[in-house]
């Protein structure tokens, strides 16, 4: 059975047992070099999935409700967050965006199939020239849209599956608030010395460290893709 095959059935089980937590379920998935980065050190987006493993992103948008990323990563990409590579559908494309920084000339908001859904703690001043819809929530004690409330309002919304790609600061806010229920990494043979794809967990000792297992492996064209179930420990108690 190839990787992608494997991969759609372990993802579908795995969201056929996801209980009532009344929130979507959480797919974590990011390409990095082989030493962890994301990014050069000067910003620039890679493009580091070989043809084969950019194939298995868009088959594994294909497979959620909603697909999620940052603002940072619409700024510096302007993706468009679509299915492409693969016969399905379109996901929900939805961004987490706290202090309304989103152009109303960005791809996702010129897109004429789907509104995009920007998770905000603001509201815009005047007229919005783009297809986007603002779903205003409350910040935590950062200032930044808290998540919890944001994949509550998300499930009442209709998400019960949403595949989060980054960047850095989402992938790293979703561990710390252990609100990611799996991940499939991609590894690219190559090395960068960037900045890395998952930041300060803040956490005080190694037993607090985010678990993936099982833990499955397997070559695709030139990538490694990993895959599993996070599992996460309390923080321990002052």
């Amino acid at each position: 059975m190839i990787v992608n095959q494997q991969i759609e059935r372990w993802l579908t089980a795995q969201t056929a047992f996801f209980g009532s937590a009344r929130r979507p379920f959480v797919t974590l998935s990011y390409a990095q070099s082989w030493d962890g980065s994301i990014t050069t050190r000067a910003g620039e987006t890679l493009g580091l999935s070989g043809n084969e493993s950019r194939r298995l992103t868009h088959q594994l948008r294909s497979l959620h409700d909603g697909i999620l990323v940052g603002i940072g990563t619409v700024l510096t990409d302007d993706p468009q967050l679509t299915v492409r590579e693969c016969p399905g559908k379109n996901p929900q494309p939805i961004v987490l965006d706290s202090w309304l920084r989103m152009p109303p000339t960005a791809r996702l908001c010129q897109r004429t199939d789907k509104e995009c859904w920007l998770l905000t703690r603001l509201k815009p001043d005047g007229d919005f020239d783009g297809n986007a819809e603002f779903i205003t929530l409350d910040g935590d004690d950062d200032g930044r849209v808290d998540l919890s409330a944001a994949l509550q309002r998300l499930w009442e919304k209709g998400i019960r599956t949403l595949m989060v790609e980054g960047g850095s600061q989402v992938i790293t806010a979703f561990l710390k608030a252990q609100l990611a229920d799996v991940l499939v990494l991609t590894i690219a043979p190559t090395l960068v010395g960037g900045y890395k794809g998952v930041g300060n967990l803040e956490l005080d000792c190694k037993s607090q460290l985010p678990q993936i297992r099982p833990l499955h492996s397997q070559m695709l064209g030139q990538d490694l893709i990993m895959w599993g179930n996070l599992h996460y420990r309390e923080p321990a108690l002052a």
